[in-house]
C-alpha cells in the first residue's frame, strides 16, 4: 500500500496557517489567531477612542484559500491508503500535492512580511507555533504507540511524525524572517540552499531540517509578494488561463503517476535516497518550484473572492489541519481499509473524499477552534515578561 512518509503538513499558528504576523499598521488582537489581517495603511481607534488600539478586518480571499488548501490536503490524505492500482488516484494526488502545501507555505510567508523578531512577536511565535508544535508531536506519538501497538515508539520533539512538521518549519522559516528580508537577492539564495538540500542525503531528519530548506523559496518568494500581486491573479483572464493549465497538469500527472516517485513532492529526502543521480535533485528543485508556482497561482486564480458560507471556517483551519490526521491514521490503524475493500473501488474513493472534506470542514468550525484554544492559542502570560506581553 502506498503512502506518503509518516513524518510528513494560529494567535500566531493559524493566522500563519498560512498567515503570520501582520504589519504595525495593522495590528492584530492576541486571540485572534486565526485572523487574516488586511493591511489599511491607518491606525483605528478602540472602541473606548483609545489611540493605541488597533483593527484588523479580514480578507475573505485568503480566509476561503485557507479553507480549501485545507480541504485539499485532507482529501489527499484520505486518499493515500487507496492509491495502489489506481492511475488516475495517484495522478489526482499528484497534482493536488504539487501545490497545496506550496500555496500555505507562499501565503504564511506573504503574512509574515513584518516579522522583526521583536518581544511580542516572538511571545506568539513561541505560544502560536512552538507550544502547538510540542503538544500535538506528543500527541500523535502517543496515538500511534497506543492505536498501533507500538509500544517501544519513542517521543521525539526533534523528529516532526505526520502533519507536525509543518509547525517546526514554520517556526524556524519565521525565525529567519529578518535574515531573508535583508538579503539583495533572497530568492536566489533559497533556490541555491533548496538545490543543495536536494542532492545532500546526510541532512538528516532534526526538525524536517529537508523540508524546512526544500520549502523555504516558496516562503520566501511569499515575504517578496505585495497586495497588488495577489490582485493580478484575481483577474478574469487568469482563471480562464488556469483551466487549461490543470487540465495539461492532470494529464501530464497521469502520465509520470507510473514513472515518478511522489517522494519528489514531499521534499524530505535527496535525490540520492530516491535512485536518482545526484544532479536531479537541482533539476527537480527549479521545474516544481515552477509547476508548483503556475498551479497555486491557478488555485488562488478560482478562489472566490467575496464572503462565502465556508469563508468564516478559514479561521479554523489549524485545527481541521492538526485534527484531520488522527481520523487518517486512526482509520489506517484500526484496519478499516482492510475490512471494506471496496473502499479502493471508484464509489469508495468517491466516498473517501466526500468523507474528507465533511470531516475537515466540521474541523474548523468555531466550537472545535473554542475547545482547542487552550493549545493552538495559548496566552502564556506567566512565561514572559511585561514588554514581551505588550509591546507592538
Amino acid at each position: 500500500m502506498f503512502q506518503a512518509p509518516h513524518r510528513y503538513e494560529t494567535s500566531s499558528l493559524a493566522r500563519s496557517f498560512p498567515a503570520a504576523e501582520v504589519d504595525p499598521a495593522v495590528g492584530t488582537r492576541s486571540s485572534a489567531v486565526a485572523d487574516t489581517p488586511v493591511p489599511t495603511g491607518r491606525r483605528a481607534t478602540g472602541p473606548a477612542g483609545d489611540p493605541h488600539a488597533t483593527s484588523t478586518r479580514r480578507d475573505p480571499f485568503f480566509d476561503n484559500a485557507k479553507y480549501l488548501a485545507i480541504v485539499l490536503v485532507a482529501v489527499a490524505h484520505f486518499w493515500e491508503p487507496v492509491m495502489d492500482g489506481s492511475r488516475a488516484t495517484r495522478a489526482l494526488y499528484l497534482v493536488v500535492y504539487a501545490f497545496h502545501m506550496p500555496a500555505f507555505i507562499l501565503i504564511s510567508g506573504y503574512f509574515s512580511r513584518s516579522f522583526t523578531a521583536s518581544p511580542h512577536q516572538i511571545r506568539r511565535l513561541v505560544t502560536g507555533v512552538a507550544v502547538p508544535y510540542v503538544v500535538f508531536e506528543v500527541a500523535y506519538s502517543l496515538f500511534k504507540r497506543y492505536t498501533d501497538d507500538s509500544p517501544d515508539l519513542p517521543i521525539s520533539l526533534l523528529d516532526p511524525w505526520y502533519l507536525t512538521w509543518f509547525l517546526a518549519a514554520l517556526f524556524v522559516w519565521r525565525l529567519t524572517t529578518p535574515l531573508w528580508r535583508a538579503l539583495r537577492h533572497p530568492m536566489t539564495v533559497a533556490l541555491g540552499v533548496a538545490s543543495l538540500a536536494s542532492l545532500t542525503p546526510g541532512i538528516g531528519e532534526d526538525l524536517g531540517l529537508q523540508r524546512v530548506l526544500q520549502f523555504a523559496p516558496h516562503f520566501v518568494l511569499g515575504l517578496l509578494l505585495k497586495p497588488e500581486h495577489f490582485q493580478l491573479v484575481r483577474r478574469r483572464e487568469v482563471r480562464l488561463l488556469a483551466v487549461p493549465l490543470f487540465a495539461g497538469a492532470l494529464v501530464f500527472a497521469y502520465w509520470a503517476a507510473t514513472r515518478m516517485p511522489p517522494g519528489w513532492l514531499y521534499h524530505n529526502t535527496s535525490a540520492q535516497q530516491l535512485d536518482a543521480p545526484w544532479w536531479a535533485g537541482p533539476v527537480m528543485t527549479f521545474a516544481l518550484f515552477g509547476c508548483s508556482l503556475l498551479l497555486t497561482a491557478g488555485f488562488l486564480a478560482w478562489v472566490p473572492r467575496r464572503r462565502t458560507w465556508f469563508t468564516a471556517l478559514g479561521a479554523g483551519t489549524v485545527c481541521g489541519y492538526l485534527l484531520h490526521g488522527f481520523l487518517v491514521k486512526g482509520a489506517v490503524y484500526g484496519g478499516l481499509f482492510d475490512a471494506y475493500p471496496w473502499l479502493a473501488g471508484p464509489a469508495g474513493k468517491v466516498a473517501l473524499t466526500v468523507a474528507g472534506a465533511v470531516a475537515v470542514t466540521l474541523l474548523c468550525t468555531p466550537p472545535v477552534r473554542r475547545l482547542l484554544r487552550g493549545v493552538t492559542e495559548p496566552e502564556m502570560r506567566w512565561a514572559f515578561r511585561r514588554e514581551a506581553r505588550t509591546s507592538r
